[in-house]
């Protein structure tokens, strides 16, 4: 539903009172909606994670204690507070005490590099942070203040359980989440309270969370991706199941697999190959509900399975960068649409407009590419201390009527087809989307430098299969016996969060150029198959014929010439992704049921071989159907 002006959609506001029941809740901060939840159903099922639940009261309850604690130390609107717990009803409590102490939260996820912790709780200006006795450790080089929810409970439990009186407005911060920077150093979004509940009012209505119906959170809290499948349930009277951590989306495999009804799943493209290769047609089409993607470029051809076989699942393509909250734009992917290329991106959601501009800021006709500039009220505020940065991105709109309205500028390339939907059709700089994870390949580049046997870099992010892309790093060494790429590794590992540490590293003499001086990108993507420049390439090894066997199909999914048979192929580059594909070849090669899990726990071809061949023996001794599950009984 849009208004089309040749130049730029309006989202029809008709929509907006979908979902929540209150006129008035666009004016309200997500902890007060939540507050009228509780209060409507303080006995029905909040949170759900492992054999724990909490009721609405409960959660409610929690929250306030954390948030009276806090206002004791003077804790209120705008004010940082870092929240470092892992998946677990305490992270929610964290998160509302934050908000209903009038704060706004900086997410900083545990598994992170505690160096890049330091840098993040340093730049956030962070005084306080609420973590656990597990992950208060990686904060002992940082100078802030760390409340454990579990070791200090009994004291912060002793507060008042009442809703404390609401400080914060729509206009203040709801929270300030960090993404991979140009300079070298991660960049602080700030959202508002009223962008994030925008987002969220419309994003009950049009995916349909419904009272009573779970929703799985499978992904970091550091991922605004999250955010949809965080809050949404516990407006509406639905319940939050939080997952462990895991590899491989294995815990949300379980959960879909399960055949939960009418639930709202989101995802990146990368989870979504994941399920269609371990996901059978019967278990697909046992599903209701919506699946909403996002995070990267979506593959059509990645939803055929979805469209065969589960036509009561809802399939949403949604877009936004973490500087619009979450999303800003969708899809619902309908009979209409192709089954060949890109998705298309669709239309604005809910007091959202977006302008294809050229250079000159002129608006470009329909079918013509131009920028995305995103205005309305998801724009966040800025960068956080980086006024140039955010004078730069958000800039004023000149569109609006509105004073002070601003756009904010994507860097994305996009079309506007005739019939008003978008079309998303790349970057317009050097940043990628790897995983779902928007990386800035400068940040990695930065880093890199700063290693001493490192005289010049340049990362790319090549796509070695439609829609899959991997970090590569062309290396230019200072002097003979320079570092190799198990050391560079090791070295990013103790910066970057791992999805932003490249797997492959190309050694050359100097960085190719251009006839006007720029470096040869493309010179450099042809370098990336010399296997001397792979971490972890290998000269051969003879094996056994089943090893030689298995080291031919890790050598095909990860693009080697040569593979140690003891090497682990997860840091060769394997993902998740690889590892399940590995999965189908080795059961169609050796007409075994070796398992995902078998791949995780034996990541070397010599300890795959020793698994297979477990099961070999066992069809040899003609027991039915050897398994998996039959290796573990003999544990071999």
């Amino acid at each position: 539903m849009v208004t089309l002006n040749s130049e730029f959609i309006v989202a029809d506001q008709s929509v907006a009172n979908h979902g929540i029941a209150d006129a008035d809740s666009t004016a309200l901060c997500v902890h007060e909606l939540f507050e009228r939840q509780a209060a409507r159903s303080p006995d029905a099922v909040a949170v759900v994670f492992r054999n724990r639940t909490l009721s609405y009261r409960q959660l409610n309850d929690r929250a306030n204690h954390v948030a009276h604690y806090l206002r004791q130390r003077r804790i209120g609107p705008d004010v940082l507070v870092g929240v470092a717990l892992p998946r677990s009803p305490e992270l929610l409590v964290g998160l509302l005490g934050v908000w209903k102490a009038g704060a706004a939260y900086v997410p900083l996820d545990p598994s992170y590099p505690a160096e890049r912790l330091d840098l993040m709780v340093r730049d956030a200006g962070l005084s306080l942070l609420l973590t656990n006795q597990t992950s208060c450790p990686l904060f002992s080089a940082s100078p802030v203040k760390t409340i454990c929810l579990d070791d200090d409970g009994s004291t912060i439990d002793q507060g008042s359980s009442a809703n404390p009186a609401s400080m914060a407005k729509p206009g203040n911060l709801a929270y300030v989440m960090y993404t991979s920077g140009s300079t070298g150093q991660p960049k602080g979004v700030m959202v508002t309270h009223g962008g994030l509940a925008n987002y969220l009012h419309w994003a009950i209505g049009a995916y349909g969370f419904v009272a009573g119906r779970s929703a799985p959170v499978h992904s970091s809290i550091s991922f605004d991706l999250t955010v949809t499948s965080l809050y949404p349930p516990l407006l509406v009277g639905g319940y939050v199941e939080l997952l462990e951590e895991d590899i491989g989306a294995q815990n949300l495999l379980d959960f879909m697999r399960r055949g939960e009804p009418d639930t709202v799943i989101k995802l990146t493209p990368a989870h979504l190959d994941l399920l269609n290769h371990q996901l059978s047609p019967a278990e697909m089409g046992a599903m209701t509900g919506a699946l909403v993607i996002g995070g990267e470029n979506l593959a059509a051809e990645s939803l055929r399975p979805w469209r065969r076989y589960a036509p009561a699942v809802r399939l949403f393509n949604e877009y936004g960068p973490t500087e619009t909250v979450v999303g800003c734009c969708v899809h619902e992917v309908g009979n209409e649409d192709s089954g060949r290329g890109s998705v298309p991106i669709g239309r604005p959601i809910t007091n959202t407009t977006l302008h294809i501009l050229d250079a000159e800021m002129r608006r470009a006709p329909p079918g013509v590419s131009g920028e995305l500039y995103i205005g309305g009220m998801g724009v966040a505020l800025g960068y956080l201390n980086r006024p140039q940065l955010t004078e730069k991105r958000f800039i004023a709109d000149p569109f609006s009527g509105d004073t002070g309205a601003r756009l904010y500028k994507s860097g994305d390339r996009a079309r506007l087809r005739e019939d008003g939907i978008l079309e998303f059709l790349g970057r317009t700089d050097h940043q990628v989307k790897v995983g779902g994870y928007r990386i800035e390949l400068g940040e990695i580049e930065g880093n890199l430098a700063d290693h001493g046997g490192v005289k010049s870099c340049v990362a790319l992010a090549p796509e070695e299969s439609p829609g899959h892309r991997q970090l590569v790093a062309y290396v230019v060494r200072k002097g003979a016996g320079g570092p190799s790429g198990k050391d560079l590794e090791s070295f990013l590992k103790q910066r970057l969060p791992e999805f932003m540490v490249p797997r492959k590293y190309v050694f050359i003499d100097a960085l190719p150029l251009t006839t006007n001086g720029k470096i040869d990108r493309q010179s450099l993507l042809d370098m990336s198959s010399d296997p001397e420049a792979v971490s972890g390439a290998a000269t051969p090894q003879s094996g056994s014929a089943t090893e030689e066997k298995i080291a031919a199909i890790w050598r095909g999914l990860l693009g080697l010439d040569a593979i140690a048979l003891g090497a682990d192929v997860f840091d060769l580059g394997a993902r998740s992704l690889q590892a399940v594909r590995a999965v189908t070849h080795l059961r169609t090669t050796f007409a075994v049921d070796i398992q995902l899990r078998h791949i995780f726990a034996n990541p070397s071809v010599a300890g795959q071989a020793s698994v297979i061949d477990g099961l070999l023996w066992l069809a040899r001794q003609r027991v039915p159907a050897a398994s998996s599950r039959e290796l573990e009984e003999f544990e071999l």
